[in-house]
Formats: structure tokens, sequence, C-alpha cells
């Protein structure tokens, strides 16, 4: 049995959450799961492993309320899926504002939620 920590919990996304890389205004893929210091993301563009990239994705809260974050991410790890065209992203926030960290701290934290 594998014993593996994590520093933040991670909140299971039931709903589809587009991520959109701010520099090429293009749909990079969608959110699988999400942390106060990161994210799983299903890419189906060609990212980079070890590059930094700025991403701008949208947070429902329970009352319907959208809010927008725009997050620095450095890309820790990627691996292949076996759908084509997609794989399995790990990345590691480097640069939230604090407002953001705030919103996306009450997003996390927020009833109804499920975590691995």
């Amino acid at each position: 049995m594998i014993n593996e920590f994590r520093r933040a919990r991670r909140r299971k996304v039931s709903d589809t959450i587009l991520v959109t890389d701010a520099m090429t205004d293009s749909v990079v893929g969608r959110i699988g799961n999400l942390s106060e210091t990161g994210m799983l993301l299903i890419a189906s563009a060609p990212l980079v492993e070890d590059a930094l990239y700025q991403f701008r994705f949208h947070l429902q809260d329970a009352r319907g309320h959208e809010t927008a974050f725009e997050i620095g991410a450095h890309l820790l790890w990627l691996d292949r899926a076996s759908a084509p065209g997609q794989a399995w992203t790990g990345f590691r926030f480097i640069a939230v504002p604090p407002v953001q960290a705030e919103q996306l701290r009450a997003w996390i934290d927020a009833p109804g939620g499920q975590f691995e």
C-alpha cells in the first residue's frame, strides 16, 4: 500500500471547468481536481513539461456567482492518456494574487465538495 502525503486538500471537480492559456487565448484542457497550491489538468492541447504557464478559468459558487481566476502555474509532470491528444498533467501554482487565493480557498472549502 502506498501512503501519499499532500500538503493541500484537492477538491474533485464535478462540472466541466475549461482552462484557457492566457497568452494564446486558447483552451488547453479541463480541471480534474483543484487545491490551493495546484491542479490536475486533463490537457487537450500539447504542453511542455517543466514550463511556466498563465491560465484563466472560472469557478462558480453555491449561489451561482462566477469568479474569474488568472493564475501562473508550473507544469510539474505529464502523463499521456489513452485517449489520443490528451494528457494528465500536474501543475503547481506560482502566482496567485491574495484576493484570488482567498476566493480559491473558499471554493475548495465550500460545503458539498468531494476530496481526493
